[in-house]
């Protein structure tokens, strides 16, 4: 049955991703409902809901009438109110941005136009993020980065690029969590990178306005491939693809000995990079990469597959006999009949989980 959930849990939506672009850029970050989604998205989704310095995430708490009739001036008033209070406390409002819903999806909210009435309320350069709450949250995360840059990274007034500057893009906490990043920023600076920039874990939004100044971006996410893309197109930035911390990851897993059916569960940058690494321990072996995430086909193998359904999992699992499995520990629940080896690889978009050590 279509969206049947038995053993694993809805994964992170799209409004989810989006907001994790925004969070750490300190601006007002509005997610357009009826006073739901935002606890979501700062309760569940967000693991760095704690932290003071970033974006204030707010929920636009419209009554049921006003979200079903579009009563848009009753969401400009609150947006309006809240960057007054941004300046009666002294704080500085680079953006706002609206975040898309199911209701709004529904009764078809011309975003556009509300990003004219709220600036024109606020003065502050507002952008919208049209997601909807039901599809999944790189393809949020890809809709945030596009929207930034198309405002906030002119080619009229482009900076020259910086040598040694690496731009990281698909690096939020949803793919890519605090410690991994500082991981990462070691290692590319090990490798000669002078300036490593984090779009989606850094504070500042500046970096947005300076993308052009990347001398090179990576890839560690499909999430971040678009924005990538954008870049190359508009600024001929070169981009690579890749995941560079997965032989650490390796050196304390238990790998067996032997192994001649793989299958790689994750985001497409880490299975990736992670077949790579697996296929030199094991030459001989067939490695499968799957996920339920973005797949871009110019970077898949004729054996990969993309999973919709949770029925496609245990269904791939039976006819592809696999010896080991390398995935969240979350993907067990659904594969109460598998014997054979598997390798924890946390994923926090799906299960929530920081570390291999985190319980279910």
């Amino acid at each position: 049955m279509k969206g049947l959930r038995l053993a694993l849990p809805p994964f992170a939506p799209d409004d989810a991703g989006a907001a994790s672009v925004l969070f750490p850029l300190g601006g007002l970050v509005v997610i357009v409902d009826a006073g739901g989604c935002a606890g979501n998205i700062c309760g569940f989704d967000e693991p760095r809901r704690a932290d003071r310095e970033s974006s204030i995430v707010v929920s636009a708490a419209l009554r049921d009438m006003d979200a079903i009739l579009g009563r848009d001036d009753q969401l400009v008033s609150k947006i309006a109110a809240a960057a007054d209070g941004f300046r009666r406390a002294g704080r500085t409002l680079p953006f706002v941005a609206l975040i898309g819903t199911p209701v709004p999806a529904i009764i078809g909210t011309d975003y556009r136009a509300l990003c004219r009435l709220a600036e024109r309320a606020t003065g502050v350069p507002t952008i919208a993020v049209p997601t909807n709450g039901t599809r999944l949250y790189d393809e949020g995360i890809t809709a945030a980065y596009l929207a930034l840059l198309r405002r906030f990274a002119p080619l009229a007034d482009a900076p020259r690029p910086v040598r040694g500057t690496v731009g990281v893009w698909g690096a939020t906490p949803l793919d890519l969590l605090d410690t991994r990043a500082a991981r990462l920023r070691q290692k590319l600076k090990a490798q000669g990178a002078a300036h490593v920039r984090c779009y989606g874990l850094d504070h500042r939004f500046s970096q947005y306005r300076e993308a052009a100044a990347n001398e090179r971006n990576l890839v560690v996410a499909p999430a971040g491939l678009a924005a990538a893309q954008w870049l190359e197109q508009r600024f001929g930035t070169p981009y690579s693809l890749g995941f560079p911390l997965l032989e650490e990851d390796l050196a304390g897993a238990s790998l067996p000995a032997r192994a001649e059916r793989i299958l790689i569960i994750h985001q497409q940058c880490q299975a990736n990079a992670l077949r790579a690494l697996l296929a030199k321990r094991y030459p001989a072996a067939r490695i499968t990469c799957a996920t339920y995430f973005l797949a871009n086909s110019a970077y898949c193998q004729p054996q990969d597959q993309r999973l919709r359904e949770e029925e496609d999992l245990p269904r791939l699992v039976r006819t592809g006999r696999f010896d080991l499995i390398v995935a969240d520990a979350l993907y067990r629940r659904a594969l109460p009949d598998y014997r054979g080896a598997f390798v924890d690889l946390p994923h926090f978009a799906a299960s929530g989980r920081r570390t291999a050590a985190d319980s279910l």
